[in-house]
């Protein structure tokens, strides 16, 4: 039998995540969504159910896995905190895979990523869990990506790129080889990112800069 999940967040990415499962045969119960003007309509045919409250009885409801709907836009810590109040409940995530994603069987994948459609990931690559590779993202050879960091729609991680827990790589982004991305560090989008970048630090820009426009050394 199918397992029975609900979706965490009702929102755009959550309606993609939606597809997904529906995609891989996962039968989906509804969202629920903290924001309660959506409850008890139905988006894409799924009913969005109530709050998170509704995670406490979500296991006598029938319901024994989750799936994150948030994708988040830089700041990955609200969906690491509801991810791991879900798991306070004792729901298991789901690995969300759509079909047309490509992924190495040399890849290995924590529980709860989401490969999300035409994403690549390459063999010797290594995702943390609760990680998004979002729609046309690539992950090439032996990238080691954190927990809830998240790659946005089309960002690319050259061989052998290390991205730290809670970051987010922007839209159409790339990261040269052999690269670190500090943890909760944020790539602006299209940024071309050529060296390191520490914990914490906003960069944007070809080649990337931090957010603020200084440059090396410190100067202005």
């Amino acid at each position: 039998m199918s397992p029975s999940c609900i979706i965490l967040g009702a929102g755009g990415h959550g309606r993609v995540v939606l597809e997904c499962l529906r995609a891989t045969g996962v039968t989906v119960r509804g969202f629920i969504d903290r924001d309660s003007a959506l409850h008890g309509r139905t988006i894409q045919d799924a009913p969005v159910l109530a709050g998170d409250e509704w995670l406490a009885e979500a296991r006598e409801q029938g319901v024994g896995f989750f799936a994150m709907g948030v994708g988040g836009i830089g700041d990955n810590a609200p969906r690491r905190r509801l991810y791991e109040l879900a798991l306070t409940f004792g729901l298991e995530p789901v690995t969300v895979r759509h079909p047309s994603a490509i992924c190495s069987r040399w890849a290995r994948l924590g529980r709860g990523c989401q490969l999300l459609p035409g994403c690549i990931v390459n063999a010797g690559a290594e995702l943390g869990e609760d990680v998004i590779v979002n729609s046309g993202a690539i992950v090439e050879h032996d990238c080691r990506v954190g927990p809830h960091a998240h790659l946005a729609t089309g960002a690319r991680l050259a061989g052998g790129v290390r991205v730290d827990a809670l970051a987010h790589v922007g839209a159409g982004a790339s990261v040269l080889q052999g690269v670190r991305i500090g943890e909760g560090a944020v790539i602006g989008v299209g940024a071309a990112v050529v060296r390191d970048v520490p914990a914490g630090v906003v960069v944007v820009g070809v080649p990337a800069r931090p957010l603020g426009g200084r440059r090396e050394g410190g100067a202005p």
